[in-house]
């Protein structure tokens, strides 16, 4: 069964090159060291072999956390020539790669210009974010050209999580070691709740009751959110949101498996936003595994044929196809 991966990382050496100005602040390149960060760089055979070994078709390359979020100098630049670079690694595999845009998050008035580009020059699919930018979240009035411009254009965009802010980690996620801070604060927890909390934020924003064909996507399994949405609920009635918080959730956002092959998990996201909401992704290379991992999940799930193609690329194509 063709399988697309929707959350695939890649990482270049002048953007590994602009972060180590910000390290101070965002230690999380120390996540992208040893095989880890050469398989961030590589897009080539390496890569498509890994691919062929776990039974991955297609990935969508996205620019790894936090993407451009923290650089606040030639960020415009840095964008054009990531997603060119990009587009050329495309051109040369069209049938194994799709692409998110990079976009210049710390220069607002120049974000449409590039998402407009990357879709309409480059074929992009939508665009990749790592939610907030410095101390401005994502439903900040700054970014709601954004949205319009990504509801207009009809494609996705894709919140990635990003380490929660130095000073909401030195209380929240430190008192360890130096690394079991950093993993603590990123992917053992801290990053699912960042990018979880900035969907919310979208909906008491009202950002879906002004661009209700606006979609979002959240990884692993909705980022907390999906199995919090009875609490959520409440929400509603206090915020005077026009419709109740369950159908933004049920009419505005994808959610993918991150790697985080979990039958369970799959139940749980299906009962709440429907079958034909779920995408799937590996999260590579953080969360590759050997021996056809991917293709193992998959076909081992109870799901009927047609369920299963869903989740395995029906979903993505339809949503990227829409118009």
């Amino acid at each position: 069964m063709k399988l697309i991966a929707v959350e695939e990382h890649f990482l270049t050496n002048e953007v590994s090159e602009q972060w180590k100005k910000y390290s101070k602040d965002d230690p999380t390149s120390n996540l992208h060291l040893g095989e880890v960060e050469d398989r961030l760089d590589d897009i080539s055979e390496a890569r498509l072999n890994l691919m062929d070994e776990t039974g991955v078709d297609i990935q969508v390359l996205s620019l790894t956390s936090p993407a451009l979020h923290n650089i606040q100098n030639g960020s415009v630049q840095l964008a054009r020539r990531t997603n060119d670079y990009l587009s050329k690694i495309i051109e040369k595999y069209p049938e194994r790669f799709q692409g998110f845009a990079t976009l210049p998050m710390q220069s607002p008035k120049d974000i449409v210009k590039e998402l407009e580009h990357s879709v309409n020059s480059l074929d992009f699919k939508g665009a990749m974010l790592c939610g907030r930018t410095g101390e401005k979240n994502l439903d900040h009035k700054d970014y709601w050209e954004l949205f319009e411009c990504a509801e207009s254009l009809d494609v996705p965009l894709f919140i990635h999580p990003q380490i929660p802010q130095k000073a909401i980690r030195d209380i929240y996620y430190s008192g360890f070691d130096d690394f079991t801070n950093l993993a603590f604060s990123t992917f053992g927890l801290g990053w699912h709740y960042e990018a979880g909390i900035q969907f919310i934020r979208l909906v008491l924003a009202k950002v879906f009751d002004r661009f209700p064909k606006l979609q979002i996507v959240l990884g692993h399994w909705g980022e907390v959110i999906l199995f919090y949405t009875e609490r959520l609920a409440s929400l509603s009635k206090v915020s005077k949101l026009d419709k109740a918080f369950i159908d933004y959730v049920q009419q505005n956002l994808y959610v993918t498996s991150s790697g985080m092959f979990s039958s369970e998990y799959l139940k749980r996201s299906v009962e709440i936003i429907g079958i034909d909401r779920i995408l799937f992704s590996q999260d590579y290379p953080y969360q590759y595994r050997p021996g056809r991992d991917a293709q193992n999940f998959l076909q081992n799930l109870n799901l009927s044929k047609e369920d299963k193609e869903k989740f395995a690329f029906k979903n993505w194509e339809s949503l990227i196809n829409r118009s």
